[in-house]
């Protein structure tokens, strides 16, 4: 071979794999402060439910002490707990949502 001369090498393709996003529970706290329909209020407006789903998932947190409200990925999980948080405080109410990862 000669100076000038190339030697090709095969180019070898790399395919990344991405993994899923880890996912967060967004977990409502009960108090004995927060009046029941301010809490249906905050989940229906924050979190989109209906008025059925939002009096049940406000009354198992009432029964148990907290309730899982949604699972999804940690930013959206942090945004939409911070959301109710605020808009809670906002009104006067200590109301408490929590995110933590799923198992």
């Amino acid at each position: 071979m000669s100076d000038n001369d190339i030697a090709l090498k095969p180019k070898t393709k790399v395919k990344l794999k991405l993994d899923k996003p880890k996912l967060y529970k967004v977990i409502l706290v009960n108090d004995d402060y927060t009046p029941r329909e301010l809490v249906i209020m905050i989940l229906k407006a924050v979190f989109r439910m209906s008025e059925e789903t939002g009096y049940r998932v406000m009354m198992t947190a009432h029964k148990l002490g907290s309730c899982v409200v949604v699972v999804c990925v940690r930013d959206i999980a942090e945004t939409k707990a911070k959301e109710g948080i605020d808009l809670a405080k906002g009104m006067g109410f200590p109301l408490m949502f929590t995110t933590e990862p799923e198992e």
